[in-house]
């Protein structure tokens, strides 16, 4: 009997190589394509098939999955929009697919902020016989778990701030703003857009001086886990801490940790507590 073969479809950083061992851990065979100029080149080794593409190619991404035998893929990893919506010779280098270009100019006209952007990307791989299919489903053990995470916990005023962040954060995520928030004693100071979170919190860290403020990061229940699955990592708690935060909130089963253990004994080291939060069901 042949082995099943799972798409994956690959951006930035060290996500796809986690889905990629996740992948194989569960018994499929990784076809991937990564996205030119934007994945790890290790990745290549994690992948049973490999084959580089185009970011705006969506029908490349197809047929090469398709030809290698997936009818349904992961997409992770990131992908710097502002590259490509203002950018026109990046458009140019990265040859975008006729399907990308009415998603663009017609589908999307009217709105370009990522959910919209990438479930119409959804539908047009769907239409080209590829499923994009939930982002955690390999790497459960990455997740944020509810509760307090580390060995440290948060102080009383954290705890409020927790309390004062987490709907601010939730309805952030119902306008598509961001998908992180920076608070300190009842007050915002900063929120995320298409800067990314690692700008926001040096944004954040220069707005406020004192120190142990509190950021939140996450994604509600009913957000669409295919795509966008919001993620901390390593750099991401030494950011935080250079920037003088006490404090991280996640959305518990709605943000990967990306290599879990690491990151936690990064947040103990700096002394930066984190809390995972249960979301409302749809």
């Amino acid at each position: 009997m042949s082995q099943p073969v799972m798409g994956l479809i690959a951006g930035a950083g060290r996500l796809p190589i986690l889905q990629a061992r996740g992948m194989r851990a569960a018994g499929y065979r990784v076809a991937c394509v990564g996205l030119a100029d934007q994945y790890d080149a290790a990745l290549r080794g994690e992948c049973d098939e490999f084959v580089e593409s185009g970011v705006l190619n969506i029908g490349r991404w197809c047929r090469q999955l398709r030809k290698r035998g997936a009818t349904q893929a992961v997409m992770v990893g990131k992908v710097e929009k502002s590259q490509f919506l203002y950018n026109p010779m990046k458009w140019v280098k990265h040859m975008p697919h006729w399907r990308v270009i009415r998603l663009y100019l017609w589908d999307c006209r009217h709105d370009k902020r990522s959910q919209a952007m990438l479930a119409g990307v959804a539908r047009e791989l769907m239409k080209g016989g590829l499923e994009l299919i939930d982002t955690t489903r390999f790497i459960p053990e990455h997740l944020a778990t509810e509760g307090v995470l580390t060995a440290n916990p948060p102080s009383a005023g954290q705890r409020r701030d927790i309390d004062f962040a987490w709907p601010i954060l939730m309805r952030m995520n119902d306008l598509d703003i961001g998908q992180a928030v920076a608070v300190k004693e009842g007050d915002v100071i900063a929120v995320e857009a298409m800067e990314g979170t690692d700008a926001m919190i040096r944004r954040a860290g220069e707005l406020c001086r004192k120190p142990g403020w509190l950021l939140a990061k996450g994604a509600p229940a009913k957000k669409d886990p295919r795509f966008d699955v919001p993620t901390i990592g390593v750099k991401t708690i030494e950011n935080l801490a250079s920037a003088g935060a006490g404090c991280l909130l996640v959305a518990a089963g709605r943000v990967i940790l990306l290599d879990k253990p690491q990151v936690l004994a990064a947040a103990e080291k700096h002394g930066i507590s984190i809390v995972g939060r249960a979301t409302d069901p749809d």
